[in-house]
């Protein structure tokens, strides 16, 4: 009998052994296959800010997993384009500035087109040297009549770039995209939105101004807008080179090179197909309103930057856009993108334009409320009425308990293990206005000091249907004053309301 007992219990535990076996190869295949799963009821790890933390800042590393590199052979890549940059020589050392926040010369091609050589040619000497693209001397357009009163006579030559590129045969170019000596691209955006085109058949890509006014009196909505950039496919660039010095003759009255290039589309019979990523930024003052309810789409480009405030207080132009390129290197398909969430508990609406700002209202507001920019700038003509914006817009609020608690990024780094991505924002330097009216543990100036947003990467973000990613708030105020936020997709059934 007792022999009996210790075979049974011998058989016993060799079948424990073996399920505990099962379970954990299963779960080590589960992990295996799902390494960066994160349940949205968990609270992710936390990343510390201390001065430890080393950010990178060099403006030609890129830590992004979506670079060029990372594209299939077949799809269009960084590598398949091809950047015309119109540029005066006057105020080339002033502007080129803008252009060496976002090239790249490893894997980059692209030409600075100017009216005349500079003084000393210094920026010819050695392209591998350069941190921007190389230049090259637009050839001679007197011949061409030029007859409007209020523009001047350079519109035709940076037309003619694209034809000029066309004629210089580079090999296995795709697309031909043109911009201005102070447009900013974000190039891992362009190449999402060209990568979905045939560049075998005619495409013009690009968007209208943000100036009603301009759309309608001298230019046209059908019209892409050369500042805020421009792409055109290699087989209409072909078409295009053929018949665009007989067209420019056809339209000596025409003001800008833009709409030279829209007269010759006009006459090809080619479409502009819009993308709201590109941004002439025909307004005045601060883009604050345009980025923090960014369209659901990728931002592609920003212009007028001489024109348009700082879009971070506290820096230069440069010195702004230079923080920008922080969580673009990390995220560029979310920089931007707007996710709206609630805590209902302190009648707070969060507001999160993920590598940009973070707002936090004093007020439960709807989210078909939120995705309307507030005017934060005046329109082109130097007033704040609504008719002269080619878009929705809604006021900007002087009522101090109104307006929302602003917090700006200051830091994004990337935990390589998780392959998830924290965020810091501050509020601005001058700090937020408290509210009288509202208790202290309720009102976000008071309580929110600090916001961190986590959000794991997704390169693939703009190969679904657009919709904008659900925020979750992962940490109320703490004794440090940190807003904890969770970034990421949608889960089924979810949606921002309150």
């Amino acid at each position: 009998m007792t022999a009996l007992i210790k075979i049974k219990l011998f058989f016993s535990n060799k079948l424990s052994i073996f399920l505990i076996l099962v379970i954990f190869f299963v779960y080590l295949i589960l992990f295996i296959r799902f390494p960066f799963y994160i349940p949205a009821a968990v609270q992710p790890v936390k990343i510390s800010y201390g001065p430890e933390i080393v950010l990178k800042s060099d403006k030609n590393i890129w830590v992004g997993n979506d670079t060029a590199d990372s594209q299939p052979n077949n799809k269009t890549s960084i590598r398949h384009i091809v950047f015309g940059i119109g540029a005066s020589s006057d105020m080339w050392h002033r502007r080129k500035s803008y252009i060496e926040l976002w090239w790249r010369p490893d894997v980059m091609r692209g030409f600075v087109w100017l009216d005349k050589p500079l003084a000393g040619g210094k920026d010819h000497q050695n392209d591998s040297l350069l941190t921007h693209p190389p230049i090259k001397i637009s050839s001679n357009t007197s011949h061409f009549n030029y007859a409007h009163s209020g523009g001047h006579r350079s519109a035709i030559r940076i037309s003619r770039i694209l034809s000029e590129m066309v004629n210089l045969g580079l090999p296995d170019v795709r697309w031909y995209v043109m911009g201005d000596d102070d447009t900013f691209f974000v190039t891992e955006n362009l190449v999402r939105a060209l990568a979905k085109l045939d560049p075998d058949q005619f495409y013009y890509v690009g968007s209208s101004s943000e100036s009603h006014d301009q759309n309608i009196r001298l230019f046209s909505y059908n019209m892409a807008y050369g500042g805020g950039g421009f792409a055109i496919s290699h087989a209409l660039a072909k078409a295009v080179a053929k018949m665009q010095d007989g067209c420019i003759q056809r339209y000596p009255k025409l003001y800008g090179s833009d709409d030279r290039i829209h007269a010759c589309m006009a006459e090809l019979g080619v479409p502009l197909t819009k993308h709201a990523g590109f941004h002439q930024c025909d307004v005045v003052g601060s883009l604050f309103g345009l980025l923090t309810s960014h369209p659901v789409t990728p931002l592609v480009s920003l212009h007028h930057l001489d024109v348009v405030s700082p879009i971070f207080p506290g820096l230069n132009r440069v010195q702004a856009l230079g923080r920008l390129a922080l969580p673009t290197r990390l995220d560029s398909a979310a920089l931007a993108q707007q996710s709206i969430c609630y805590d209902t508990a302190r009648n707070w609406t969060v507001s999160v334009s993920w590598g940009y700002a973070v707002q936090v209202f004093r007020a439960l507001k709807p989210a078909r409320e939120m995705e309307i920019p507030v005017r934060s700038f005046k329109n082109w003509y130097k007033n704040y009425d609504p008719k002269g914006y080619s878009f929705n817009t809604r006021p900007l609020s002087e009522d101090r308990c109104e307006a929302p608690a602003v917090y700006y990024l200051t830091k994004a780094v990337l935990d390589e293990k998780l392959r998830r991505t924290a965020s810091e924002y501050l509020p601005h330097p001058i700090g937020n206005l408290r509210c009288d009216t509202w208790k202290k543990q309720d009102d976000p100036a008071v309580m929110v000091q600090r916001v961190e947003v986590h959000k794991t990467p997704d390169p693939n973000f703009w190969s679904k249907s657009p919709r904008r990613n659900c925020c979750r708030i992962i940490e109320s105020p703490d004794k440090r004053g940190t807003l904890g936020i969770d970034v990421g997709p949608c889960t089924e059934d979810e949606f921002a309301g309150f």
